[in-house]
């Protein structure tokens, strides 16, 4: 049962929405309060993809693991959000709760990686929220590597701070 990459299309941002939302309930609820993890709703995620491909198809990257034919992980990179035309940003990695431990998330990633090349960036750059430790081994194991610089973001009402983390292409 192999993995299969492939770009994403519109047909796709409904059940890309559906992951993203079983995916932080999964990855979050270890640290965060249910009321933070209770909207959006699948569907309203679905509509925030949808939305978002609108406008940032152009730049961006939406790729599409399957395993089997169905949707399992997501990854999403496009350039980086300080202005700075050498680095690119890997927005996010996604997978279904069952696909942690696969080789899944590892494969979204190389992949990502690859593309950034690609596209001429000589430094690739994420978020992880600090409270996400399984991410940030993750990351770490990848060669990623925290800079120090923090930021906080707001997950439903609650505010998550998040670490910024860096690795060479």
């Amino acid at each position: 049962m192999t993995i299969t990459l492939r770009h994403a299309t519109s047909d796709d941002l409904m059940a890309v929405g559906g992951l993203h939302q079983r995916s932080r309930v999964a990855a979050y609820s270890s640290f965060l309060a249910p009321e933070a993890l209770a909207e959006p709703t699948a569907e309203a995620m679905g509509r925030y993809w949808a939305e978002r491909w609108t406008w940032e198809r152009d730049s961006h990257l939406l790729t599409v693991a399957e395993r089997n034919g169905r949707l399992v992980g997501f990854s999403y990179l496009g350039p980086d959000d300080e202005d700075d035309p050498s680095t690119g940003l890997l927005n996010a990695i996604h997978l279904e709760p069952n696909e942690r431990g696969r080789g899944t998330g590892r494969a979204l990633m190389v992949n990502a990686l690859a593309a950034m090349r690609a596209r001429g960036w000589r430094r690739a750059a994420l978020w992880v929220l600090r409270g996400n430790t399984a991410a940030r081994g993750f990351y770490e194991r990848g060669g990623w590597t925290p800079t120090g610089v923090e930021r906080d973001e707001f997950i439903g009402p609650a505010i998550t701070p998040q670490l910024r983390y860096e690795r060479p292409l």
